[in-house]
């Protein structure tokens, strides 16, 4: 980024020495900030892409953790049918108490399972948000080097594509704040 700063300040001193160029600076002065708010967002979109994975990745290993006690349980509770015991009652009243915990992980467990699917859906969110924001930055550096173009070669036409291209990248980043 502090090449393209002084990139630009050069581009400023052509601009004063020749008042033709002040438009052509402008608005690569403009681009450049647009991108660099852009590449923001992207960044921080990733971020939280980043942060979203692991809370994926956690929730399932929630998710497994309940699998394992209850199917942990599940066998305590079967073992009872096969053990000799002289107090039927207290037996039965074992088996019940681990059947019971059973079936609480069980409901735990599709609640842990819903939990990682909707993050899951939110990660994802934030991917297309992320890559939209990756694709308007492209499109607003080309720009940028297309518009200081202009500056070398004198065409005024570099100067039109670099703002067409720029609005192209404006309109795609818009695009990645209304994803929903």
């Amino acid at each position: 980024m502090s090449d393209e700063l002084q990139e630009l300040q050069e581009h400023a001193e052509h601009a004063r020495h020749n008042p033709n160029l002040a438009p052509i600076s402008l608005t690569m002065a403009i681009l450049a900030v647009v991108v660099a708010a852009v590449t923001l967002m992207g960044h921080r979109t990733h971020t939280e892409e980043i942060v979203l994975q692991n809370k994926v990745a956690d929730q399932w290993a929630f998710y497994q953790a309940k699998n394992i006690r209850r199917h942990t349980d599940q066998a305590l509770a079967e073992m009872t049918t096969f053990l000799a015991t002289q107090n039927a009652g207290a037996s039965a009243k074992f088996e019940q108490k681990y059947q019971a915990e059973a079936d609480r992980y069980a409901g735990d467990q599709k609640e842990a399972e819903a939990t990682a699917h909707e993050l899951e859906q939110e990660t994802d969110h934030q991917r297309r948000r992320a890559d939209r924001f990756d694709l308007a930055e492209v499109f607003l550096e080309i720009g940028l080097v297309i518009t200081s173009i202009t500056l070398l070669s004198g065409r005024p036409s570099f100067w039109y594509a670099g703002i067409v291209l720029g609005i192209v990248g404006i309109v795609v980043a818009c695009s990645g704040l209304l994803i929903h």
